[in-house]
């Protein structure tokens, strides 16, 4: 079996970890997870990362990425966003990537679940890092339902994920910060492809 273009290394517990396949997932970019072992670094990691010999690593095509948040810039940089298919300015399947984009928020309900301990937000009662990096997106996710006529942030799906992202928008931090999805749906049709719904009649 040949090589998976991207890999990660790392151990399903670290939350360092997790960041980076939240980050994957959210752009809806198949991977292979390659486990370490507990108490024990693997060869893979060794020759991927031989200053800090840390997990997580990231091989794209074989070439390493360590550190989470570095990684998470590189995908959202490089690789391919299921949210950039939907709204028409990347090329790529819509329904594939609308149904990436739900498995995606799917894990962040989970996540959240976890996280938030029947808590407001990720990290508690106040709002915190990862609150921060992930509402920054709310906007454009609004704004691809209606372009791509989707519903993601489904109440029946991912109940908590909606209820956050209703509390965090209307933070007065937030508030100002994220324009309505209309706008984004403006600067897109301005700026980028339309994409019409995905079930739209064929003309």
């Amino acid at each position: 079996m040949s090589e998976a273009a991207v890999r990660v290394i790392g151990l399903w517990p670290s939350p360092f970890v997790i960041r980076v396949l939240i980050a994957l997932k959210l752009k809806g970019v198949e991977f292979e997870f390659v486990e370490e072992v507990v108490g024990r670094k693997s060869e893979l990691l060794l020759r991927s990362n031989p200053v800090h010999k840390k997990i997580p690593v990231l091989l794209h095509h074989g070439k390493p990425i360590s550190e989470s948040l570095i990684i998470v810039q590189y995908v959202d940089d490089k690789l391919p966003w299921a949210i950039r298919i939907l709204k028409g300015t990347d090329d790529g399947g819509m329904e594939q990537a609308a149904g990436q984009l739900s498995a995606a928020l799917q894990l962040l309900e989970e996540a959240f679940a976890q996280l938030s301990q029947g808590k407001r937000y990720f990290g508690g009662d106040s709002v915190g890092y990862l609150d921060i990096a992930l509402v920054s997106h709310v906007g454009w996710v609004k704004a691809v339902e209606k372009i791509a006529g989707v519903t993601l942030l489904d109440k029946a799906k991912v109940p908590n994920l909606v209820a956050w992202a209703d509390r965090l928008c209307a933070h007065p931090a937030v508030v100002d910060a994220i324009p309505d999805a209309d706008k984004f749906v403006e600067f897109s049709v301005t700026y980028g492809s339309f994409s019409k719904p995905i079930n739209a009649p064929a003309k």
